[in-house]
């Protein structure tokens, strides 16, 4: 039996006592039902796992020993920035989780032309909250203890200004390029990818103006979801460590 592994955002260190977030303990003694002694592994983000046993389980405020950090190297040699057109409802969650999974180092949630979600700041505020809760948990199930960077909503214009090293790829069903063309580069890939419409011919032309390379996935039209999936999946099976 696999033992339950948990984010917890507190410094680790071994032979500590700590508390855990009412969130962790809350799923540690009531849904799991852990009991003292039970061991759990945790991590914080700094590239470590930590072995833990359970003190007293308590559903607001578990406390854990640590035993001892285990340095385990789980994270792609290759840097993918993902730029994910915002889509409604499970969408989204579903493209970060698989995003997060298949070793994507950065995300940015890009507000587009046919992007469908119009929110306020208060209610983009609780979203990236919700979407960062989504990157935690894939975390947790794909043994990685590195979180990805969760960068704030911006929107096309902003983001395709920003400078960057990395290889810059738009996702165009028009397109004469196949994406498993694409050459390795020694920095990475920053990854752009639409929602549900995709992106409007004047986005793709003001992309390709600054140095986006228009790339395809064949002659099928997939989902924004799995258009995600497929491009972060071609990339870390040719130049990552799938």
């Amino acid at each position: 039996m696999r033992i339950p592994r948990f984010y917890t955002a507190q410094s680790l260190q071994a032979d500590d006592e700590i508390t855990l977030e009412e969130s962790v303990s809350h799923y540690i003694s009531t849904v799991l039902r852990l009991k003292e002694n039970a061991p759990i592994v945790l991590f914080n983000g700094n590239g470590a796992d930590y072995t833990a046993d359970i003190v007293s389980p308590h559903k607001k405020h578990t406390k854990v020993v640590i035993n001892a950090q285990i340095s385990l190297n789980v994270e792609s040699p290759l840097h993918i920035h993902l730029a994910q057109g915002i889509s409604k409802g499970d969408r989204m969650d579903y493209a970060l989780q698989k995003a997060v999974e298949l070793g994507v180092t950065e995300i940015t949630p890009i507000n587009t032309e046919f992007c469908n979600v119009k929110l306020n700041e208060e209610r983009w505020e609780k979203k990236h909250a919700q979407w960062q809760k989504v990157i935690i948990s894939a975390c947790e199930q794909s043994q990685r203890n590195c979180v990805p960077t969760l960068h704030p909503v911006t929107s096309f214009s902003q983001y395709i200004g920003l400078n960057t090293n990395l290889k810059r790829i738009i996702l165009s069903p028009g397109s004469d390029t196949y994406l498993s063309g694409t050459p390795r580069h020694p920095i990475g890939f920053q990854l752009l990818i639409g929602p549900e419409g995709g992106f409007s011919e004047q986005e793709v032309y003001t992309a390709q103006q600054i140095g986006y390379t228009s790339v395809n996935l064949g002659p099928r039209i997939l989902r924004t979801e799995t258009a995600a999936v497929t491009c972060i999946s071609i990339l870390q099976a040719l130049h990552g460590d799938l």
